[in-house]
């Protein structure tokens, strides 16, 4: 027992990774023994990233934009050219898009809609004899960030995001069911009010924001880290196809 959240051996791999969640999941994971790469679009910021992170352990950056797939492949033949064996993918990378209906635009719609839900499948896909390596003595991971609204309504207009993340909960569960007999496991953990440069709200107003939350607070680096840790490690090997919510309450609070 003292080793479920152990992992020590692990190689992850975090999309998204230069920044706020991406960055705390990673975070968590190094703490926890495993080498982690990075990826994210902006290479300068990948790079800092890594080199800060490598204080804690192995962490390398990988700058690369997975929200086609080329890029995915792109990725994928980056990360194998360095490793066999892959045990740990968090798909993490995503973009939001806000606009009134009546003027709601394709670009709004494909961009967020590629990174979204897209680029996780993708990306597995690319992905899968590595993974299938990594999972030979113990199973391989694979978490897919979503959101609470795509459980939930949130008041503002942002169709393609909430819509994207809806279905990326679901692919969830398609993926499981596929991948579960190549002794990899598919889970995903859909975040609500974390600081970010996506949800600026959180970072910008914690204190206002906080009012909105059962629990008074918005989320932390240990919030997000542990549910990481939770599912990639020995802990988490029977949480099949399901998404855990980590929102102080906040969907809760949304449903009465």
């Amino acid at each position: 027992m003292k080793d479920l959240f152990s992992l020590e051996g692990r190689v992850a791999l975090v999309t998204g990774g230069s920044r706020g969640i991406g960055r705390m999941i990673a975070a968590g994971l190094l703490h926890h023994g495993a080498k982690v790469y990075l990826s994210a679009r902006k290479a300068a910021a990948c790079e800092a990233t890594a080199a800060e992170l490598s204080a804690i352990g192995p962490c390398v950056a990988l700058p690369i934009d997975v929200s086609s797939v080329e890029g995915a492949r792109r990725l994928a033949a980056e990360f194998t050219a360095r490793e066999p064996a892959l045990h740990v993918l968090v798909n993490n990378a995503g973009a939001a898009w806000g606009e009134d209906f009546d003027a709601f635009s394709e670009a709004g719609w494909d961009k967020v809609v590629d990174l979204n839900m897209k680029a996780p499948f993708f990306l597995t896909q690319a992905l899968h004899d590595a993974l299938r390596r990594g999972a030979a003595s113990r199973p391989g991971k694979v978490i897919n960030i979503a959101s609470i609204d795509g459980i939930s309504v949130n008041p503002w207009e942002t169709y393609s995001y909430a819509a994207s993340k809806a279905g990326l909960i679901h692919l969830t569960k398609r993926m499981a069911l596929r991948l579960a007999k190549d002794n990899i496991v598919v889970s995903g953990i859909a975040p609500g009010p974390f600081p970010s440069d996506m949800n600026r709200d959180a970072r910008d107003h914690g204190d206002e924001v906080a009012q909105r939350v059962p629990i008074g607070r918005v989320g932390v680096l240990e919030d997000m880290a542990g549910a990481a840790v939770y599912l990639a490690s020995r802990a988490g090997d029977y949480v099949v196809g399901d998404t855990i919510v980590v929102d102080g309450g906040v969907t809760l609070a949304r449903g009465s």
